[in-house]
């Protein structure tokens, strides 16, 4: 837990070369569920405007993600990553990168069920996948919870 950096991304490009996410993008691949998810831009003055990115059809994204066992400590630490890619066009007026989000035909692909070829699938998604909009700068604390937070401002 406190051994080193927190590595909540991957890279799509590089993860099969990272020595912290290469055995598990070919042995420890997942699917991780999300309603949407924030990402953030800047105003004028520096401050950070946060936006709530969501599928466009459907009520749930699968993102594409690794996981990991660390035997540190007690306990085991189970942990995760998603897998990120360049943003497609329309996502990148808000950050240059996404998250790998895999359709549900994809999914045994991803998983390994229907072989190989994985690698395929860390592309950006199309332009229609998903819609964003701004949202409160309460979700800029920690602190915040609430479906008020995905509330359109």
């Amino acid at each position: 837990p406190t051994g080193g950096p927190l590595l909540i991304n991957a890279r799509s490009e590089t993860i099969a070369e990272k020595p912290a996410f290469r055995a598990a993008a070919r042995e420890r691949r997942c699917l991780i569920p999300a309603t949407g998810f924030y990402e953030w831009t800047k105003d004028s003055e520096g401050n950070r405007l946060p936006w709530y990115i969501h599928p466009t059809e459907g009520e749930m994204l699968a993102f594409a993600g690794v996981w990991q066992v660390w035997e540190k400590g007690d306990e085991p630490l189970v942990t995760c990553a998603i897998v990120t890619t360049g943003a497609n066009e329309k996502m990148s007026s808000i950050h240059h990168r996404m998250p790998v989000i895999l359709s549900a035909e994809d999914w045994p692909l991803w998983l390994g069920e229907a072989g190989k070829g994985a690698a395929a699938l860390m592309g950006a998604p199309p332009e229609d996948a998903l819609a964003f909009y701004r949202v409160d700068r309460a979700v800029n604390s920690n602190r915040a919870s609430g479906p008020e937070l995905i509330e359109p401002t």
